[in-house]
């Protein structure tokens, strides 16, 4: 019998990428997006693929696409916990409202998620949770405050989770992308401009050109969602998947130079 992967987040980007590796795999895959009438043709004519409604902000959704996914195919044995966005700019540019809506998605989105899961895994006594964080949940860059917040949340949370699930069969892992080549910045970007601050203008307008670029020469989502695939099936404990991007060589830097140094490199980076 073939397993079920439920991945959020699946319109695009790494989330699309990530149904077509699992379905090319011979996997059930449960697609879910926020608006799954717009869901590109080339996945919703595949085979073994469910597009649904879930909007991880919304925990009707989630229990009704849960549902839906396990009347379909009996069983959910993976989960990737992909949906996200980023709220980028000066911090003092965010309103309460773009603060909260950040935190909503990122990380009691991802919350509300595994919640509604648990239950069928305990039962069956197996799952595997795969969060998507970043490499910025472990190192960071200017203007991502709220962002970085967020996947630093996505980290602490999972690595103690973990730990709990442990008895019940049920394993955790981290994705930790670095820069990825997607239209993340045009789709899933929100910029924290509060009207008569111009007091970060100089700073803003000389950071962004080089955040971009580093966007620029990332790597395809595909990369990632080879990762992903790997996590969900080499059966080890593993914890932390860094992905592309040059992720592994920016984790490396950031553990073995001296503090002060990697801040170096990082203003040399996105400051010059």
């Amino acid at each position: 019998m073939p397993k079920t992967v439920l991945i959020t987040g699946a319109s695009s980007g790494i989330g699309l990428a990530t149904a077509h590796q699992f379905q090319r795999q011979g996997w059930n895959v449960v697609a879910t997006m926020r608006s799954p009438d717009k869901a590109p043709e080339s996945l919703t004519t595949l085979e073994r693929v469910l597009c649904l409604r879930l909007d991880v902000t919304q925990p009707e959704t989630i229990e009704a696409a849960i549902a839906q996914a396990l009347d379909r195919f009996q069983h959910i044995d993976v989960l990737v916990n992909n949906a996200g966005y980023a709220l980028i700019g000066a911090f003092e540019a965010c309103s309460p409202e773009q603060i909260q809506a950040q935190f909503d998605t990122n990380v009691f989105g991802l919350m509300n998620v595994t919640r509604a899961l648990l239950p069928h895994w305990r039962e069956r006594r197996s799952g595997l949770l795969i969060n998507v964080s970043s490499i910025g949940g472990r190192l960071t860059l200017p203007l991502y405050s709220l962002y970085h917040s967020t996947k630093w949340a996505v980290e602490g949370f999972s690595e103690s989770l973990r730990y709990e699930l442990a008895e019940f069969n049920i394993r955790v892992k981290l994705i930790e992308p670095g820069p990825i080549k997607t239209d993340f910045y045009d789709r899933s970007a929100d910029i924290a401009k509060k009207p008569g601050l111009q007091a970060y203008d100089a700073f803003v307008n000389k950071v962004m050109p080089n955040l971009n670029r580093s966007e620029d020469q990332g790597s395809p989502p595909e990369v990632t969602a080879q990762i992903i695939y790997k996590a969900a099936t080499d059966g080890s404990d593993r914890l932390r998947y860094p992905a592309g991007g040059k992720a592994s060589l920016l984790m490396f830097l950031s553990h073995f130079l001296p503090d002060f140094v990697f801040r170096s490199v990082v203003r040399l980076g996105t400051m010059r």
